[in-house]
């Protein structure tokens, strides 16, 4: 039976005292694709006239937190760089963060966003799109050459996800010593669309997984890894913050792993029959149709 409790007025009120800061996920909390769910922006108005700090925390690595600022700009939604922590982001301050050496390269498969979070860490990463349309051909002589200096392999979400990539990745991780194995996280699925969900980074990540037997780094949710970097930044305590997302095994538990108030909402990837199926066993503290509930909580 879940134990987790429908908003209500006197719990949203409650918790709107209780909390210095929300964090948000994006995909089907904010948005689906490239269409706002209604009601969100306004709803991130009367938290911040509220004096109620915000952060968004993605997993999509697509997309480095400029390019995530200026889709929120383009969906009319002031947010600052500043205000994002996306998975690529995570997986450059982990490399900074375990000093990973200067001279060593990084070979992404994923999105420019990684490539470019990389970039501006200082790192010398390749591979991501600029792989996309490269082929195998087995006819040829057969052996495939790979960068022995590469000392990490990214894998994120990739729609051009091709052998190629996946020949070079693990190459690296099975050849070149030492060489680490990241992951910004592993949805199975995610909202790449308004209309419907397609598989997530967890798919890419698995295929990397069978080919070189071994587990990943994993920055994005659920791992407490970005935490460490909000904690720091805004000088919050856990307990002073609400985790808002829409999937259980992600954000709801990262949000728990830090000690922080957890809101599931049900505009994504989590139905309530989900939520209160017996075999469930995370449990946010509560739950909403969608973010604007607070919207229409807060007028109550």
């Amino acid at each position: 039976m879940s134990s987790s409790q429908s908003l209500q007025p006197h719990n949203f009120k409650d918790l709107l005292d209780s909390v210095e800061a929300f964090l948000f996920d994006c995909d089907g909390v904010i948005w689906k694709g490239d269409e706002l769910i209604d009601g969100a922006s306004q709803t991130l108005d009367m938290l911040r006239s509220k004096g109620k700090k915000l952060v968004f925390v993605t997993n999509n690595s697509w997309k480095s937190r400029t390019q995530y600022a200026e889709k929120f700009k383009s969906l009319g939604i002031s947010v600052s760089p500043d205000e994002i922590f996306s998975s690529s982001f995570a997986a450059a301050m982990y490399l900074k963060v375990n000093n990973f050496p200067s001279q060593n390269k990084v070979y992404v498969i994923g999105g420019d966003g990684i490539l470019d979070e990389l970039q501006l860490a200082g790192f010398t990463a390749f591979g991501g799109p600029g792989d996309a349309d490269k082929t195998i051909d087995w006819k040829q002589s057969g052996f495939f050459e790979h960068d022995k200096s590469v000392g990490a392999v990214v894998v994120g979400i990739d729609p051009k996800i091709n052998y190629y990539k996946l020949q070079y990745g693990t190459l690296c991780i099975r050849e070149n010593p030492g060489c680490l194995f990241i992951a910004t996280n592993r949805d199975a699925v995610g909202h790449m669309t308004a209309s419907q969900e397609w598989p997530g980074a967890g798919c890419m990540v698995a295929a990397m997984c069978g080919s070189t037997q071994k587990e990943p780094v994993v920055v994005g949710k659920p791992s407490t890894f970005m935490m460490d970097f909000l904690l720091e930044k805004f000088n919050l305590s856990c307990s002073k913050m609400c985790m808002v997302g829409d999937r259980l095994d992600t954000d709801i538990l990262f949000g728990q792993n830090a000690g922080c108030k957890t809101l599931l909402v049900l505009s994504g990837c989590t139905t309530q029959s989900d939520l209160q199926d017996p075999s469930n066993n995370i449990q946010p503290d509560y739950y909403a149709t969608k973010v604007s509930d607070m919207l229409d909580l807060s007028r109550a």
